[in-house]
């Protein structure tokens, strides 16, 4: 096991990492910006190094500063959390060349997967069902182009091969316009990933968005840890997860877990990574995997009892996976809901100093965050600043502590979403769960304040 490791990022994920890192006996590297030099786990770090500047390009981005951080404290291995470098093979490359351990996938992995198009084609190979598209980035002959989608259907939905987070991507419902949505698309990938390939694919009407979690080692064992549904989105951001996903048979998720762990196997993947899926009228389809820890994993250690952080320390170290996939249970229902310092219904960041802060507790209650009374929200970062996880025996009373909890935390001197998480508590299409993607942008225009 690690003797050190550095955590090359900041907010929520950075104190998660560390007390997962402090469990296991691990001392560890804060490093930060200037902006966050008062930060919580900056204090509770063994150590910090202040990297750069507030503008993230300067600093949590900023590959020779971490790497230099971690040679002057002696780490062994580094952990990039999820977002800024976490997915960026680059990085992984030299962080290894450098004689660290990077704590996540092989770098010629992070790239395979990091490809849309070269992913869905690792996909087939593996069995695991795909939305059906082009063969491959569409090429340059309009007419082969305008070919394509008529054999799919419209509406169809262009999508960059290097994007992610809901950018580089438009949907197209007449041939007319087309052609246009793809070059525009083109131009947006090439500025935003630095890549202009597209791909084109079925757009789906009405799915959910289902989620496969899987952790797998060096020693080519895999397993997946059930399912979360991500549905309840704004611009394809996500707001509320929960576990596991409302209405959808086990037989079912079997069935696709068991593909995604021999998908796994097959590329030789390591860590935890996860692949994300529309699910639509009983079938699932991959869209993409991302190879890091989720925002949302919380919510399926809450209902599998697995340290998914730590998982991931272990397997960096060689370790092999302690538990097989018969001796992975189920237990219970989670629901997350993502605080963010933003307006709750216009969502414009609220960046400011929190004049209170008061998390809920009480049973089944878990909170994750790095915010606290005084502390400054810089207007550099993502406006997340913690979420609120709950777990019960059943999806009623989750939903039942949810609203407990949520009444009960007090945040002021900035605004935050709470309250829109508070009346989504209550409606009625959510509490009978199995709600699309597209089903809060139509609340939200319902709801207009």
């Amino acid at each position: 096991m690690f003797e050190k490791i550095l955590i090359a990022n900041r907010g929520e994920i950075a104190l998660r990492i560390l007390r997962a890192c402090r469990e296991l006996g691990i001392r560890t590297v804060a490093v930060h910006s200037e902006a966050d030099t008062e930060a919580k786990y900056v204090k509770l770090a063994d150590e910090s190094v202040c990297i750069g500047p507030a503008p993230s390009s300067q600093s949590y981005l900023n590959i020779p500063a971490i790497i230099s951080a971690a040679e002057v404290t002696d780490s062994e291995a580094i952990h990039p959390g999820y977002g800024f470098l976490s997915e960026n093979a680059d990085f992984a490359e030299r962080v290894e060349r450098s004689g660290f351990v990077f704590i996540g996938p092989r770098p010629e992995t992070i790239t395979l997967m990091g490809d849309k198009v070269s992913a869905k084609d690792a996909m087939k190979e593996a069995g695991v069902p795909v939305v059906p598209g082009s063969e491959g980035a569409l090429g340059d002959d309009p007419k082969e182009i305008i070919r394509i989608a008529r054999g799919i259907g419209y509406p169809v939905i262009i999508k960059a091969a290097g994007g992610g987070g809901g950018r580089g991507m438009r949907t197209v419902h007449t041939e007319a316009a087309l052609l246009n949505a793809v070059q525009m698309t083109r131009t947006e990938a090439g500025a935003a990933f630095n890549n202009p390939s597209v791909y084109m694919e079925k757009f789906l009407e009405n799915p959910r968005h289902i989620e496969i979690q899987v952790l797998a080692d060096a020693h080519r064992n895999a397993v997946y840890l059930g399912e979360r549904d991500c549905s309840m989105q704004r611009r394809h951001q996500k707001i509320i997860e929960e576990a596991p996903a409302p209405g959808i048979p086990a037989r079912i998720i079997a069935r696709v877990g068991e593909r995604c762990a021999e998908a796994c196997r097959r590329i030789n993947y390591r860590g935890a990574g996860t692949f994300e899926f529309l699910f639509e009228n009983g079938e699932f389809y991959f869209i993409e995997m991302n190879t890091r820890v989720q925002v949302e994993h919380p919510v399926t250690e809450m209902v599998t009892g697995i340290d998914i952080v730590q998982m991931q320390i272990r397997i960096a170290a060689n370790e092999k996976l302690p538990f097989t996939q018969r001796q992975i249970q189920m237990r219970g229902h989670a629901i997350e809901c993502r605080i963010n310092a933003e307006d709750p219904y216009k969502f414009v960041p609220s960046p400011g100093r929190i004049a209170m802060w008061h998390p809920p507790g009480g049973p089944g209650v878990r909170v994750d965050s790095h915010a606290d009374t005084h502390n400054f929200v810089p207007p550099h970062y993502d406006s997340m600043i913690g979420k609120v996880i709950v777990h019960g025996d059943t999806r009623e009373q989750a939903l039942a502590r949810m609203r407990t909890a949520l009444s009960e935390m007090v945040i002021e001197g900035i605004s935050t979403n709470i309250a829109l998480h508070r009346e989504l508590m209550v409606d009625a299409k959510f509490i009978e769960g199995g709600t699309s993607i597209h089903y809060l942008e139509g609340w939200l225009n319902q709801h207009k304040r």
